[in-house]
């Protein structure tokens, strides 16, 4: 019995945004953040969601779902305790997640899986004030899964 993979860029970062909030362990603290319910799939590449870790739990508030959010207050007041560590995006095919927190340890941690990496050494020449980032290719919806060990090795080397 041959099933099909699941290969839709946006249904992908829905999974990964479920398995992200679904994680009561090492994830505890993160969030998906900036989410863009009607996000289109484009060939360059459309944001969907920010992923983000509050260092504090009093940052954090539980959904209707029993899922993490930031708490209303923790805004402008809150920054210093919340830390992007990712951004997504869709493609027609796949989702991306670039990593700007501890790239090298994101790149390492994805080396050990089966997902497609693409690192950046140092910031883009023509914006000098965009940091080096890895970007982890989530290919099939299987992958979603996968790419939480890259999340947790990311959220170890935060203060």
């Amino acid at each position: 019995m041959v099933q099909e993979r699941l290969t839709d860029g946006k249904r992908i970062a829905q999974l990964l945004a479920s398995e992200l909030t679904g994680d009561q362990a090492a994830l505890a603290r993160v969030v998906v953040a900036d989410a863009d319910p009607d996000v289109e799939p484009t060939a360059d590449g459309a944001f969907a969601y920010r992923v983000v870790h509050a260092a504090d739990s009093d940052a954090l508030t539980t959904d209707d779902r029993g899922r993490p959010t930031l708490a209303a207050d923790s805004g402008a007041d809150g920054d210093a305790e919340i830390t992007e560590i990712a951004a997504v995006s869709v493609y027609p095919e796949c989702a991306r997640v670039t990593f700007s927190v501890a790239p090298d340890r994101a790149a390492e941690a994805a080396a050990d899986t089966v997902i497609g990496v693409q690192s950046t050494d140092a910031a883009d020449p023509a914006n000098p004030a965009d940091p080096a980032d890895t970007k982890v290719v989530i290919t099939d919806g299987v992958e979603a899964k996968r790419v939480l060990s890259v999340f947790e090795a990311v959220v170890d080397e935060l203060p």
